[in-house]
């Protein structure tokens, strides 16, 4: 990847619970970005996202108070005019499946470099999208298990004989995990303890017949229920 400055004025925003990795990410970017803020945690991102609307904030997966989905979940909508570039130390599919579905323009690794993450930058600024070379291959098999299973979306809903097996409850978690959400995010939504969350996971697996998380997003995603 081809280094290149950020436009000039371009305004970030940094989400990372972690100071050393603000302090470092505000170091590699250097001049080439104006930093106009940060947050270690949902709340505080929300608040100060919304205070200083910059152009492109640079968004942690893994937040206390939630993911970093969460705060596009709660922003997005609100502010249309704010680009999403997810910068994390999980590569894990379920992860980024699950924060471009919620509208990030791309995702990269904290394994990237300096000059690699300022081009990011500066490609998500200008409206490209931006993936670390691994981490493409999840989104374009997830959305192409979705385009697959369009046409049979139109005729009624998904038809996994192993979804009737689940309980109303088992259902509600599965999707949860199948977007990403940890234990314990789910077990906060549904007022539920993570050992309960646990035990209905493993459930949910058992009767899909699936080994893992990135089996049941692939499930969920062919099957219209993300």
């Amino acid at each position: 990847m081809t280094s290149a400055a950020a436009p000039a004025g371009t305004r970030v925003f940094l989400v990372d619970d972690h100071a050393m990795v603000r302090s470092g990410v505000r170091a590699e970017l250097g001049d080439a970005v104006t930093v106009v803020g940060e947050a270690p945690d949902v709340s505080t991102a929300i608040e100060g996202i919304r205070t200083t609307v910059p152009d492109v904030v640079l968004l942690d997966v893994h937040l206390p108070g939630g993911g970093g989905h969460a705060v596009l979940e709660a922003l997005r909508g609100e502010l249309p005019s704010v680009r999403w570039l997810a910068l994390s130390v999980s590569d894990a599919a379920e992860d980024v499946i699950a924060v471009i579905r919620a509208g990030a323009r791309g995702y990269v690794t904290k394994t990237i470099s300096g000059p690699d993450l300022r081009d990011a930058v500066n490609r998500v600024a200008e409206g490209d999208v931006v993936f670390s070379p691994r981490l493409a291959g999840f989104v374009l098999d997830a959305f192409a298990a979705t385009s697959s299973s369009a046409p049979a979306a139109q005729a009624d809903p998904a038809t996994d004989p192993g979804l009737d097996l689940l309980s109303a409850r088992e259902r509600e978690v599965m999707q949860l995990l199948a977007r990403g959400y940890t234990y314990r995010e789910i077990g906060s939504r549904l007022f539920i303890s993570v050992k309960t969350v646990e035990s209905h996971a493993s459930n949910v697996l058992r009767k899909l017949q699936l080994s893992n998380r990135n089996e049941l997003t692939r499930w969920a995603a062919t099957n219209r229920l993300l």
